[in-house]
Formats: structure tokens, sequence, C-alpha cells
């Protein structure tokens, strides 16, 4: 097995692999092309792993997480009305989710938690946002700046011009599905999630299907030329069985592509020791997921390489990155994929935390102060806040 981190046109070894500090005068580096594998000597099963430049050294951090009087009683900052959580107004359109053909009336019956729409508790899924049309605006968001981080890719992978099967796991609002399916129109592409938030007006060669993949999958062994899935942290409650299921649905040759993110806003220039927001906003998210027994530690625990291997494929490469947070780069194309960060987040601050706070006892009144606290330091420009994120790619033996 290789961690490669330096494949075609790859980041320079030793490098940062994406964004450098505002004052630093040194430019970005791209993603590893999709054209080029590792080479069979450099991915032999029986090396080592290189280590991640950017992996941190923790494997899970301490919570420490400030109470919700903290943040009452920190400054007297007035919630307007944009932090309801109510607003769903968005530039990116306005497409209404509709559910996959011949559902049960238990999947649409979903959980309401302060006045949030999840999805149900129904079997063994569970996931930590909510699924209604304010949050999914802030999806489709996120998927926009992981393409600017990837330079307009949808995959790195090496994957045939000609390809025949894909299927893309946690879909989501299917914005991933339907972009490759756009892009390779003589492939069969199905997005699988366990809610049917999907848009009905999609490219005929794509479909999608409800699947719940921490249970056994009900799709074929051998059958996927690509299984795609990204961003599924907090989700998952054995990540080793999860990557097992996804090798036998992948045929011989085919390839595995995985996404995950941090879920700690970092700097490089705060302290971790100041009270700030945006140290306590991972916080959440670790503590959340060691109550709901399922982790969001996936890149501080190297989960997604340990599973990869563990369930037999081979070929592995990583590339690691940094997203940042807010219009604060001096780069051009970082500062735009900051923007998209920071949008995706504005559309839905409360979304994303209103759960694993109320996991910690918070009420939704503390949650919308506390996101006050957090708009306003990001918005604000001084502490270069990012995202650590990680893409692994691996093949099937053939």
């Amino acid at each position: 097995m290789t961690g490669n981190k330096a494949i075609g046109n790859s980041p320079a070894a030793g490098k940062d692999d994406t964004f450098t500090s505002p004052t630093s005068p040194v430019a970005p580096s791209s993603p590893p092309a999709p054209a080029a594998a590792a080479s069979p000597k450099a991915a032999s099963p029986g090396a080592a792993p290189s280590a991640p430049a950017t992996e941190p050294a923790a494997t899970e951090p301490s919570s420490g997480l400030l109470s919700a009087q903290h943040w009452a009683h920190a400054a007297d900052l007035p919630v307007d009305e944009g932090d309801t959580g109510e607003d769903g107004d968005s530039a990116l359109g306005d497409d209404q989710a509709s559910s996959t053909a011949s559902i049960t009336s238990s999947i649409l019956k979903y959980r309401t938690i302060n006045g949030r729409t999840y999805h149900s508790e129904s079997g063994n899924s569970q996931h930590w946002t909510p699924n209604d049309d304010v949050h999914l605006e802030s999806m489709d968001i996120n998927h926009h700046l992981l393409l600017l981080s990837l330079k307009e890719k949808l995959f790195l992978a090496p994957l045939d011009k000609d390809i025949e099967r894909v299927v893309d796991i946690g879909t989501g609002t299917g914005i991933w599905a339907i972009d490759f399916g756009d892009e390779f129109p003589s492939a069969e592409v199905i997005g699988t999630d366990i809610s049917p938030i999907q848009p009905s007006w999609v490219p005929p060669n794509v479909k999608f299907e409800i699947e719940d993949c921490t249970q056994p999958w009900t799709l074929p062994s051998d059958h996927f030329d690509y299984v795609h899935m990204r961003q599924l942290f907090g989700s998952i409650d054995n990540w080793d069985a999860l990557f097992a299921e996804a090798y036998r649905a992948c045929k011989p040759g085919g390839w595995i592509e995985s996404y995950e993110a941090s879920p700690r806003m970092e700097s490089d220039h705060v302290p971790e020791t100041e009270n700030l927001a945006i140290h306590e906003w991972g916080k959440f998210f670790i503590e959340g997921g060691k109550k709901l027994d399922r982790t969001f530690s996936i890149i501080d625990d190297n989960l997604q390489v340990k599973g990869i291997e563990k369930a037999g494929f081979t070929k592995i490469n990583t590339w690691d990155f940094k997203a940042p947070i807010g219009s604060w780069p001096k780069d051009a194309r970082l500062r735009e994929i900051g923007r998209y960060a920071q949008a995706a987040l504005e559309q839905d601050y409360e979304g994303y935390v209103l759960a694993m706070a109320s996991l910690q006892g918070w009420t939704k009144e503390e949650v919308y102060v506390y996101c006050a606290h957090l708009r306003r330091e990001i918005r604000s420009g001084k502490y270069c806040p990012f995202y650590r994120q990680r893409v692994v790619w691996a093949q099937k033996p053939e």
C-alpha cells in the first residue's frame, strides 16, 4: 500500500497542499491530475504509507466545550433576523427536492427538531444535518467549493473515458451524480441515500435509490467501475464495514474514492487557547459523535486509508488540502473557495450545529447566540480559519 501524495501533476513533495497564509508569496499547489495512476511499484501493497503533510498529530482532540452561558455573557451581541435559521433565500437556485419512485411512507416520516426536519429514525440510519430546503442549498454550495478545490474536477481517480457503471454513496442532493452523468452521458450513474431529497429532473442516465449504506448494500457484487462517497462523517458506525461493502460492489480493476473533512475550524493566526467561537465549532461534533457512536474524526484517525486497505484495495493514494473559510486568502482562487465555504455556512450555520448542540443540552436560542458570535468572527476576516480535507482513492485488484 502507498499513501502517495504526488502523482501526475500533483503538488510537490513536502509542500502543503492548498493554501498559504495571506502574507505568504508562495502560490497554492494543484490537486493531483486524475489521468495518472500510481505506478505498480509505487503502489505495492507491501510499501509503507507516506505520512500526509497536513495530518494532525492528535487522534481526537479533547472537548473542553464552553458552556452556552459563556456565549450569552461574552458580549452584548444582538441576534438579527438572519440568525433565526428560518430564511432560506439563496441565489444558487430553487429546485425543489422530490421523492424517488416507490418509497414507503415510513421513509417520509421525518423527525422535527427545533423546527427543522431530519431523516427519520427508522432502521439503523442516522444523519445529523437537516434535510429541508434551507440545508440542501448549503450542501449544493459546498459541492461547488469542492469543485473549485479540485480545479473543476469531479474525481481524482484515473477513470476510463468509456466508464460504464458508477455509484455515489450518500448522494445527498444528488448534485455530484447529476454533474457526473452530464460529463459521462454513456455511463449509468446511481446515487443512493437514506432520504429522497434529490430532484426529479435529472439526466436520463442518472437515477436515485433509497439505500442505508450502514447496512449490507442491495447493490450487485463486482459491478461498478467507480464507487464515490464524500462527507459521510458523523453518519457511519463502522467504517471498515462501509469500505468492505464498497469493495464487494466494485468490479475488479474498478476504483473507490472517498472525500472527508475535519469537523474543526483551525487557524494558524490565533492559538487554540483563545476562547473563540471558531475553536468551539469542532467540539460540538466530536462530542456529539461520541454520544451517537458515529465519529467525526475521520481524518485524525486515518479511517479512510485504514478501511480501504483492510477491504483489499491497492494503489492507495491520498491528497490532503485545506479549504479556507472567508475571503481572507490573497490568492484569487483560494479566496473564491473561501467565499463559497463561508456562503455554505451563512446559508445554515444553525442547521449544521443544532442537532449536535442539542445532544449537549443546548437550547435553540443558545445555539443562535453562539452562531451569531461565530458569524461575526468569520465575517471579520481576522482569524483566517480553514478546514482540513482529505481525498483517498484506490483500485480493486484485477
